[in-house]
């Protein structure tokens, strides 16, 4: 029997069309504020919230029907020559994240204040003035992808090209050309800064960028994804099990499980989980069914000292711990799950002690505080009254998404650092700074030092690369030292430039 409440395709796509041209339609809503930082300069500013269009293109022609129409927050100083300062435009992940997370949290002049410890906040929700805001080093535009916040796709052709690894490289490529050229700022230093799948989009962008000749002065990384094989666990694939051990040993101690030395500090775990990988782990996995019994003893021995899990359990999965057995064990005497996003954070279990993790208890202390701050902020200081759904996290977008790059690419797994490792080739003065959080477990610290690791550049060139380190988790600006040590730590790469 057929469906009569399903909308037709031509319906449909005439809906999503018109929806597109009349976002694209809509003035920029400009409104102004001031902050004052923490050595007390008082910092002015402008904010512009437009839809910038990405075309479908033809060869010659970069004026075809719009495909998307993206939303920008853009932030920049009152007063002076606009083109004399540097900006930088900023995304976050998923894919199918808004840019919320970073504009709201670290770089913006305002933030959503959390607890320190990881725990959800008592309502309601606001934003504060941040006077660590990065407005102090560079104008900030913060872009949300088709499907992200209030930017949206016409139809379902565009959807397919967009939600893809580079259909989004090249749709956020057009939308940085686009800003640049509408505000005048070619004139400019332009950075980036991605967190999390934006770190996987921002390092292709490093690369795709200069194929327009735009030449970055840095790339910034917070908690860096750029190979996804080092973070999926699945079959046949042994990387992970070593990238994330020492991150695990971070989080055991922490949560009380480690014994005797390992037990004395965060340090002494990793640094016994980094030896430990380097020295025995990475052997013991590639030997596989050839290990011998006691050598496999042994080396479930030390896993489970370093993890604060049963020996027993280790065995059992054959040496392998992933990180959702992870989460739902460490604490089963509890009956607490760990945090992914932030493995400081737990949460209950249901009365029947789950085998599989039903929530983050790191993301969900701050998702619903994040957004309805946001939506406040949008509707009350800058005047936005817009009726559609704000797509914090959109996980329609991340299911959809293809993650396929073509045989060229590589593997299945999904791998943009050969882009970053051209792109520093390509431009002997593009800097990268990394931020990693030690409790987060969806892009652990010891992944991203493999990552960085592998980058196809000489030593001279990987010395362009810094890496730095924070006591919290994925949004590790959301715990207030890490915040602090966040933006002096930006401040003094940029003063190294």
């Amino acid at each position: 029997m057929a469906d009569d409440s399903k909308e037709p395709d031509d319906d449909k796509k005439e809906r999503e069309k018109k929806a597109v041209e009349e976002r694209l339609q809509r003035s920029a809503v400009v409104s102004k504020g001031g902050v004052r930082l923490a050595g007390g300069r008082q910092l002015d500013y402008r904010a512009t919230c437009e839809y910038l269009p990405v075309r479908k293109r033809a060869f010659g022609d970069e004026r075809g029907e719009p495909e998307a129409a993206i939303f920008t927050t853009a932030y920049e100083l009152d007063g002076g020559t606009p083109a004399s300062r540097p900006v930088c435009f900023a995304f976050n992940g998923g894919p199918g994240s808004s840019s919320v997370w970073l504009h709201l949290g670290a770089l913006g002049p305002k933030r959503v204040v959390v607890p320190d410890d990881a725990t959800m906040p008592t309502p309601p929700y606001a934003v504060s003035d941040n006077p660590l805001t990065w407005l102090a080093h560079f104008d900030l535009v913060f872009i949300d992808p088709p499907h992200t916040g209030w930017s949206i796709a016409a139809g379902d052709e565009a959807r397919k090209s967009l939600l893809s690894v580079d259909g989004d490289v090249a749709a956020l490529t057009e939308v940085m050309r686009l800003w640049l050229t509408r505000h005048r700022r070619w004139g400019s230093k332009v950075y980036l800064a991605g967190e999390s799948y934006g770190t996987t989009r921002g390092a292709a962008l490093a690369d795709a960028l200069l194929d327009i000749n735009v030449a970055l002065a840095g790339v910034i990384l917070v908690s860096c994804a750029m190979d996804l094989q080092s973070l999926f666990f699945s079959p046949r694939n042994d990387l992970p099990y070593a990238t994330f051990l020492p991150a695990f040993a971070n989080v055991a101690q922490y949560h009380g499980r480690l014994k005797g030395a390992l037990a004395a500090s965060p340090e002494a775990a990793r640094s016994a989980a980094e030896a430990f990988v380097a020295e025995d782990y990475l052997r013991a996995l590639h030997a596989g069914a050839r290990l011998g019994g006691s050598e496999r003893k042994r080396i479930a021995k030390r896993v489970a000292e370093l993890t604060g899990l049963p020996s027993t359990l280790v065995e059992a999965q054959n040496l392998r711990i992933d990180n959702q057995l992870f989460f739902v064990e460490l604490l089963r005497d509890q009956g607490r799950l760990v945090g992914r996003l932030d493995a400081r954070a737990t949460g209950p279990m249901a009365a029947r002690r789950e085998r599989e993790m039903s929530f983050d208890p790191g993301i969900e202390a701050i998702a619903a505080p994040y957004a309805m701050a946001t939506l406040a902020y949008f509707g009350e200081a800058l005047g936005l009254a817009d009726e559609q759904r704000y797509e914090l996290l959109n996980f329609d977008t991340h299911k959809a998404w293809n993650w396929n790059r073509g045989e060229s690419r590589g593997n299945a797994y999904c791998s943009t650092s050969a882009e970053l490792s051209h792109a520093l080739r390509r431009n002997r003065h593009l800097r990268v700074f990394v931020a990693s959080g030690r409790y987060d477990l969806g892009t652990p610290y010891s992944a991203s030092d493999w990552s960085l690791a592998q980058l196809d550049v000489p030593a001279e060139v990987l010395a362009r690369v810094e890496h730095h380190y924070y006591d919290a988790g994925h949004m590790m600006y959301t715990r207030q030292d890490d915040l602090v040590k966040l933006e002096r730590d930006l401040a003094a790469w940029l003063d190294a430039a």
